[in-house]
């Protein structure tokens, strides 16, 4: 008998991105601003100068200088890794145990229940309020019942585009016995992180990420921020090589440049606002045929009627969102995009 794949696999759900080309995607909530001349010609310069036959910095130490000095922490708080994704699946198969208990919340980034699975936690998803905020006072509970070893969650959220304040959070925190790990990817939009209070806990670790505020989803480069205990011990878990050459490069020169990043946030901040804005507007165009979830990310998120309905009208005409029946997510672009798929939104609707 040949090899057979075992449970674990044969009832996972591979991740599926949309695929295909469109013209306007908003899909994703990816950064529509591109680096400038001056940032493009130090890239360049620094790249021409790589050793791409050595095996890049094992712990990408410029790297992380340069990111603990733009986020007000130290450098042996801060572990690189490929992308966030790469830091979650260290962070879940490392603090926890097989049979562990992770909670997370629904909805939320999906990928949570994707590594609690692979690595074999016992997953408890708690179902948020009917407004789809976290009820912390009732995850606690579950936190101190259910002998939860970890709660993970995004903030803002993503899909919801909702952010808890800082002193909720905060709260919560102290409260319970578990490790508490909030991505705070689209962070740099909503204003209430809680990077300054890393070192104040013994249970709480942070993930940044360079994917959205600072438009470089290519490079592949998450944070995690954390206790210096906790630091180690991702370093230790991870790979020796994680972060390639190329992209910690890029990163520094990104770094480097904190006006830049801030006037990218200002600029990303402004389109969520104005796309933001137009919902409301179609909110009581369509006569609640669209009602408006969140903002507080970099993407607007809301429930709509006929949303597979909807979806598949703009997917049509080149426009391309993302769909979580009965809801819809639309990531904040270009004035001309969001313009675009706002008139095409309305003409669904009341047929003008």
């Amino acid at each position: 008998m040949g090899y057979k794949l075992n449970e674990k696999l044969e009832s996972m759900q591979a991740y599926k991105p949309i695929e295909g080309d469109y013209r306007v995607r908003l899909d994703a909530n990816e950064s529509f601003i591109l680096p400038d001349s001056k940032l493009k010609a130090a890239i360049r310069k620094r790249l021409e100068s790589l050793a791409f036959n050595r095996y890049p910095d094992p712990l990408a130490g410029e790297l992380c200088d340069l990111a603990a000095r733009y986020y007000g922490s130290e450098p042996e708080n801060i572990t690189a890794g490929n992308g966030s994704d790469e830091l979650i699946s260290i962070i879940v198969s490392a603090f926890l145990s097989k049979g562990d208990t992770l909670l997370t919340f629904s909805h939320d980034f999906s990928m949570y229940a994707f590594y609690a699975h692979v690595f074999e936690a016992r997953l408890l998803q708690m179902s948020k309020r009917e407004d789809l905020t976290i009820d912390f006072e009732k995850a606690a509970e579950l936190c101190k019942n259910e002998n939860v070893k970890m709660v993970i969650f995004s903030n803002p959220c993503n899909p919801t585009s909702l952010g808890a304040g800082k002193d909720e959070i905060l709260k919560f925190i102290k409260e319970v016995p578990s490790l508490v790990v909030v991505d705070e990817a689209y962070m740099d939009f909503m204003g209430q992180s809680l990077l300054e209070h890393i070192n104040e806990f013994d249970n709480l670790i942070i993930l940044r990420t360079m994917s959205k505020a600072m438009g470089m989803a290519g490079l592949r480069l998450g944070f995690a921020v954390a206790r210096q205990e906790f630091s180690q011990a991702l370093k230790k878990a991870k790979s020796p090589y994680n972060v390639n050459a190329v992209s910690q490069a890029i990163a520094c020169e990104i770094f480097s440049r904190p006006l830049y990043i801030e006037n990218s946030i200002n600029k990303i901040i402004a389109s969520r606002d104005s796309l933001l804005k137009e919902f409301k507007r179609l909110e009581k165009d369509t006569s609640g045929k669209l009602k408006v979830v969140g903002g507080q990310a970099n993407f607007v998120f809301a429930k709509a009627e006929k949303a597979a309905d909807l979806f598949e009208y703009l997917k049509a005409g080149g426009l391309i969102i993302r769909l979580f029946d009965p809801y819809i997510r639309v990531t904040a672009g270009r004035n001309s995009e969001n313009s675009e798929v706002i008139t095409s939104i309305e003409e669904f609707y009341t047929g003008r």
